[in-house]
């Protein structure tokens, strides 16, 4: 019997600084497989290469990664400065149009740290370029020294909202996250619910509200250590289930459903 499919965006890199490629984090791939119990596929996020309809019905759901450039301010309106860094304008221009279809039709996605914004952007709102340049606002940044297991270590609590999809999902209002993101919300988009924050107020888990299918989203990442972490692992067995909901009747799950 055939896994659904989850579809994994991926990011441009250069191989030696020169060989473009496209490019996805193994964890990523063993997180969708092994926890989600789905058939994890690269995507080139690129329009000169994919188009959202084709990946409508070619995936069952989507994971939205992590990824270093940002997306970019224009489209929340906003003129790119420094402090924005880096940016991947194919990435949003098929992300974007992704997430709303998505939301539309019921089809189930995971979003994590740019793919959290990229589900805020998607929906109206928009971002900060520095979090940790905000009054109040601790660094959220990946630490820049040490092994994996040291920058990906456990770094803050996460305090959901009472009784909401977070909350029952994980049987606990508060978890502990590891934090390797530098932008964050501004402004919520429209139907986005800030369900989780930081202790500084950084919004960090978020879904959309009346939507039909799985919506939920992250600005952690869940995706390291998923197997054996107490967070991770409910998070995308949840996703898992809603994407084989979708793959076998094409019927929305939504994510209270799985709380």
């Amino acid at each position: 019997m055939s896994r659904p499919i989850v579809g994994i965006i991926g990011n441009q890199h250069l191989i030696n600084d020169q060989y473009p490629a496209h490019a996805g984090g193994s964890m990523n791939s063993e997180a969708v497989a092994c926890v989600a119990g789905c058939m994890p596929l690269l995507i080139p996020a690129d329009p000169r290469f994919v188009s959202v309809p084709e990946l409508l019905a070619t995936c069952d759901g989507f994971l939205l990664t992590g990824g270093r450039p940002n997306v970019h301010p224009e489209e929340y309106g906003e003129e790119a400065t420094e402090a924005h860094g880096a940016f991947d304008r194919a990435r949003d221009a098929i992300t974007l149009p992704l997430v709303r279809a998505c939301v539309e039709r019921g089809q189930p996605f995971l979003g994590i740290c740019r793919g959290f914004q990229e589900v805020n952007v998607a929906m109206g709102g928009s971002l900060y370029p520095e979090i940790r340049d905000l009054p109040g606002r601790m660094n959220h940044r990946m630490p820049p020294d040490g092994t994996l297991e040291e920058k990906f270590a456990l770094r803050h609590v996460v305090r959901f909202a009472e009784g909401g999809p977070f909350h029952r999902l994980m049987g606990a209002q508060e978890v502990m996250t590891n934090t390797l993101h530098g932008q964050g919300i501004k402004t919520p988009g429209k139907r986005i619910v800030i369900d989780g924050l930081a202790p500084d107020g950084t919004p960090e888990a978020i879904f959309v509200e009346g939507a039909e299918g799985f919506t939920l989203s992250v600005q952690w990442h869940p995706e390291w250590d998923a197997a054996n972490d107490p967070v991770s692992r409910p998070l995308f067995t949840a996703f898992g289930d809603a994407v084989r909901a979708w793959a076998d009747g094409r019927v929305p799950v939504r994510q209270v459903e799985h709380a």
